[in-house]
């Protein structure tokens, strides 16, 4: 199997892993955690369950009644940008192609939901201590932060490598006995 071959696995897997097990637990989410806002605890107090929606977008940022069209398309255009990222990657680069395809298949997830439900964006995992508690969120939400912190790493190390380079071959041209410059 090519490398290229091998990124499109990873990215396509990685991405509808994310959708379908984001989509089983959102469906199971709204069955189950009924009613809304009432905490289920699933660790004692630290993890629970709790059915939200969120009309808006991360942190429940709102724009008023236009939250779910504005934030649709935004979410349409970052799957856009995410798949472009995808396909301009060297072939064999797992770690970045993993990290994309994870943060594409948490906005796909998050986007249907937009689409389905005009409630917003289901979110069910709240997770804190007593009164201080993380904004809830679900499996797509998860998916997002761990692609964009995983690129970000990639992206670093990518820097830091280019600048060694970057470096060495500046040192190896002052170093050179009959430079031209």
């Amino acid at each position: 199997m090519s490398s290229s071959a091998k990124n499109g696995r990873v990215f396509w897997t990685a991405a509808v892993v994310v959708i379908i097990l984001d989509v089983i637990t959102k469906q199971l989410a709204v069955a189950r955690l009924l009613p809304e806002h009432v905490p289920h605890q699933i660790i004692g107090d630290v993890v629970r369950f709790t059915l939200a929606y969120n009309p808006g977008a991360a942190f429940s940022m709102s724009l008023g009644p236009n939250s779910r069209y504005f934030f649709g398309a935004f979410a349409v255009l970052a799957l856009f940008i995410l798949w472009r990222l995808y396909r301009t990657t060297e072939p064999g680069d797992g770690t970045r192609v993993f990290a994309l395809g994870l943060a594409w298949g948490g906005a796909a997830g998050n986007l249907v939901d937009r689409f389905y439900s005009p409630r917003g964006v289901v979110d069910f995992i709240d997770i804190g201590y007593h009164d201080v508690r993380f904004w809830t969120f679900n499996v797509a939400d998860s998916a997002v932060t761990v692609g964009a912190l995983l690129l970000a790493f990639v992206l670093w190390k990518e820097d830091r490598k280019a600048l060694a380079i970057a470096a060495a071959e500046a040192a190896a041209r002052d170093e050179a006995p009959f430079s031209t410059s």
